[in-house]
């Protein structure tokens, strides 16, 4: 017999109408996602950089290198009295390795008994006068400002300088932490030629091995005052001559020496 065409169309009916229904579930998936997928995207987050090291091993070549200042610009701009003299051939030339200091000493008393701020253009030397004017270069890049000098250092061997930090980004050695500098000090009319000197030195670990060098000191310069003190580095001991003389301060860094050759006896000028 036969079939009907009702009966032949019956599977192709079925047929049709199960892919019918998958194919409303595939549509209505993807008009799902359809809606996520044209979700707007959220904005690319900002680059970042980051330092390779947390040691200042940049280079000198990766600062971009400012123009040399204008000295008689530079002096002009600062504060009636900041800079006594930048003109004339410097009375003082010295070169050797420069460091930096900040954070630690913002906005504490300076040795000349200003306040020291990181940002402005102040140094720390060890034999200058207080307030003289410093032409400091860098001799890696050229790069020059122009200093006073208000605070005393550095004491690490090796150092002749300690530059504030806004000095330092000035000259390019800020990330570098340490650079080979030129230092030429101009006259300085209004401190004594002669000065009033000391010795420092230290930093000991123990406050005890401190203690021990200020007994020695005072039993062998009795009339010399002696004092002892901690700072960021560890315990260090002065001893200023009985005349403030640099002479005698110079005989005092010797002869300490000699029962504490660890020891790094500074002579330091106090004016």
């Amino acid at each position: 017999m036969r079939p009907g065409a009702n009966q032949l169309n019956a599977p192709l009916r079925s047929l049709a109408l199960a892919l019918c229904g998958a194919a409303t579930l595939v549509l209505s998936g993807c008009h799902h996602q359809a809606r996520v997928a044209y979700q707007q995207a959220p904005p690319p987050l900002p680059a970042r950089s980051y330092p390779s090291s947390t040691h200042h091993t940049t280079t000198a070549a990766a600062e971009p290198a400012a123009p040399s200042v204008d000295l008689d610009a530079e002096a002009a701009s600062a504060p009636h009295g900041f800079f006594d003299e930048a003109k004339g051939r410097p009375v003082f030339t010295e070169t050797g390795l420069a460091s930096w200091y900040g954070t630690v000493y913002h906005k504490r008393a300076a040795a000349d008994g200003t306040t020291f701020d990181q940002n402005e253009m102040t140094a720390a030397h060890r034999t200058l006068p207080m307030g003289s004017t410093v032409r400091v270069t860098n001799l890696a890049t050229g790069q020059q400002v122009l200093v006073r000098i208000t605070d005393r250092g550095p004491f690490s061997p090796g150092r002749v300088l300690d530059l504030s930090m806004g000095a330092a980004k000035a000259i390019g050695v800020y990330r570098m932490g340490v650079a080979q500098v030129k230092i030429e000090a101009f006259a300085h009319t209004t401190a004594d030629p002669a000065g009033k000197w000391c010795v420092q030195t230290g930093g000991f670990k123990s406050q005890d091995d401190a203690l021990a060098l200020k007994a020695k000191l005072l039993r062998r310069y009795s009339t010399a005052k002696v004092i002892e003190f901690a700072g960021p580095t560890g315990y260090w001991v002065r001893i200023d001559p009985p005349t403030r003389s640099k002479t005698q301060a110079s005989e005092i860094a010797e002869w300490i020496g000699e029962p504490k050759p660890a020891t790094l006896p500074y002579v330091v000028r106090l004016d």
